[in-house]
């Protein structure tokens, strides 16, 4: 459990870190900016996730003895778990972005948004009409329960093809000795 719980932290860390970055360079004051924000955010928690989840079942693979299968299972379930602490730690995080650190970030995205729509030759009173289920959706609260959703969807996406690679069989012979 100790395990999980440390890279599910680590995860979470590198995540709010890489949004504080972004909001620290000024991307997430600017809707002009914004999808670049987005997508350094998107790469860059790619990335965090993978590695978090790799090392993590790493380490936990290593806790189990080599005369011991460490299958698809349990690596599966390795990269769910720091998914899950990561994903719990997700929702403090997010809230506290969205609610005390950036409360202007709302305002911000749907600018983003309604030039999009504008761009895209969206009628002006569909656009408000957009905006105003937005709103409702973006709220602190239920920002951090879509952040917890999607982290766990992506997460065990990501532990879904890194425990293809991170399974081990069991081993006839016992550990050398040094």
């Amino acid at each position: 459990m100790k395990t999980y719980l440390t890279y599910g932290f680590y995860m979470a860390l590198g995540s709010a870190l890489l949004v504080l970055a972004v909001f620290f360079l000024g991307l997430h004051s600017d809707p002009t900016k914004l999808s670049l924000a987005q997508w350094v955010q998107g790469c860059g928690g790619l990335g965090i996730a993978i590695a978090c989840i790799i090392f993590g079942t790493k380490a936990r693979r290593a806790e189990v003895p080599v005369t011991e299968e460490f299958a698809y299972g349990s690596a599966l379930g390795s990269g769910v778990m720091i998914t899950l602490f990561a994903a719990l730690f997700g929702i403090v995080t997010t809230y506290l972005y969205t609610a005390v650190i950036n409360p202007n970030f709302t305002e911000v995205t749907m600018q983003a948004q309604a030039a999009a729509f504008e761009a895209k030759g969206v009628p002006t009173d569909k656009i408000e009409q957009i905006q105003k289920i937005t709103a409702a959706m973006m709220k602190p609260p239920i920002q951090a329960a879509f952040g917890f959703v999607f982290g766990m969807l992506f997460g065990t996406i990501i532990s879904l093809i890194t425990a293809a690679f991170l399974k081990r069989a069991a081993s006839d012979e016992p550990p050398a000795m040094a």
